[in-house]
């Protein structure tokens, strides 16, 4: 089980890079850098689709998404047989399967938008790409030596305390994905600077950040010591932090560079530091919920 985690923990780190690398693909604009799928310049090599393609930025990063896609793709059909074969947890093994098909259908959602050449199906590939990254997280947390203990945890506060925190760990992620959304609808080109969008993304950006500091302090406070999953509060806590200070920096850079044709080194690196972090705070909150809810269940069970 332990060699299994690591191995998640890994395919993890690899789908941070991938996520990474499409932000970035996004905020230069070279989403159809390579023209054709699932070719590559009509070439099926793909080390060497075109000569000195490496030398190309546009295409150094279109290519390379692919590249690091199906490295990903790899890693996670592994972990699934994996996971089918060594897993004695029939609804783990249908979790891992879970993972294949969401990353298989990122391909494939990936490919159809060049194909198309649809803005629509790009934004449908940026959620289900955090789907993927969500149930990732989630696999690592199953897999942890934390979900298989069952020491003592005695709340710090009634029945009242934990039936308040309950609705949040169902709100709360689902506003946050509603929230990357969003984001997607406006990151992606041809969208600009749209200011109905912007106007619900930042209105909608209070509500979220009102529920993750409510799901993390609550989940703080109703344990009395620290726990995993009162340390995942404190990374949600941090996180909403730094996505918040990232979002309003990238949005000013942004409208001041309005009237550029190309954007700048620090608008690209702003816009990918706050698609990444907030992948990183979906997890993170997903694993506060799930760690939440185990938590309450043994307390449940052992008192």
């Amino acid at each position: 089980m332990k060699r299994r985690n690591r191995f998640t923990v890994l395919t993890w780190c690899v789908a941070i890079v991938l996520l990474s690398w499409g932000a970035f693909v996004t905020s230069i604009n070279a989403g159809m850098a390579v023209p054709d799928w699932p070719s590559s310049f009509n070439s099926y090599d793909p080390f060497n689709p075109t000569p000195n393609w490496w030398t190309l930025t546009p295409i150094l990063a279109e290519h390379g998404h692919r590249l690091v896609g199906a490295l990903v793709g790899i890693l996670t059909l592994v972990l699934t047989i994996w996971t089918w074969f060594a897993e004695d947890r029939r609804w783990m093994k249908w979790t891992a399967l879970g993972a294949l098909l969401l990353v298989s259908l990122q391909g494939l959602l990936g490919g159809l938008r060049v194909v198309f050449v649809s803005l629509d199906l790009a934004v449908v590939h940026a959620g289900t790409a955090q789907l993927y990254f969500a149930l990732l997280t989630a696999m690592i947390v199953f897999t942890a030596s934390p979900w298989f203990s069952r020491p003592d945890f005695p709340l710090a506060a009634g029945l009242d305390r934990e039936m308040e925190i309950r609705p949040l760990l169902i709100f709360t992620p689902v506003a946050l994905y509603i929230q990357i959304l969003l984001g997607a609808l406006l990151r992606h080109p041809g969208a600009g600077i749209n200011a109905f969008l912007v106007a619900i993304h930042m209105v909608w950006a209070f509500v979220v950040t009102a529920l993750i500091v409510l799901l993390a302090t609550r989940t703080r406070g109703l344990f009395r010591r620290a726990i995993p999953a009162t340390t995942w509060a404190s990374v949600a806590l941090a996180l909403v932090s730094l996505q918040v200070l990232l979002g309003i920096l990238a949005y000013f850079v942004t409208l001041n560079e309005g009237d550029l044709l190309v954007p700048s080194n620090l608008q690209v690196v702003l816009n990918t530091a706050h698609m990444v972090t907030g992948a990183l705070l979906f997890a993170g909150v997903i694993a506060v919920c799930i760690m939440t809810a185990r938590t309450l269940h043994i307390s449940h069970t052992t008192t």
